[in-house]
């Protein structure tokens, strides 16, 4: 198996300024955090959940290259993984 999406839902957390949300590889859930420095042009809990949801596609195949390089529980996805 890989690792896939099925569920698109995504949360917002405020104190570490990122956005979590989750893979499953098989019946592993897979953890994703992605720093709020990724979505420049937003700067509220809306403004980087929807920033999010438009570069879903993109994200979720920069959090798939990430978790072929070594197998985690837990991701955190920078600007420097989207480069």
């Amino acid at each position: 198996m890989g690792l896939s999406f099925p569920n698109r839902s995504r949360s917002y957390d405020a104190s570490a300024r990122r956005i979590r949300f989750t893979g499953h590889d098989g019946m592993f859930e897979v953890s994703f955090l992605v720093d709020a420095d990724v979505f420049p042009g937003s700067n509220t809990e809306a403004g980087y959940l929807a920033a999010f949801d438009n570069g879903r596609e993109a994200i979720q195949k920069v959090a798939a290259k990430a978790y072929g390089h070594a197998r985690r529980r837990l991701y955190v996805l920078t600007s420097s993984d989207f480069r």
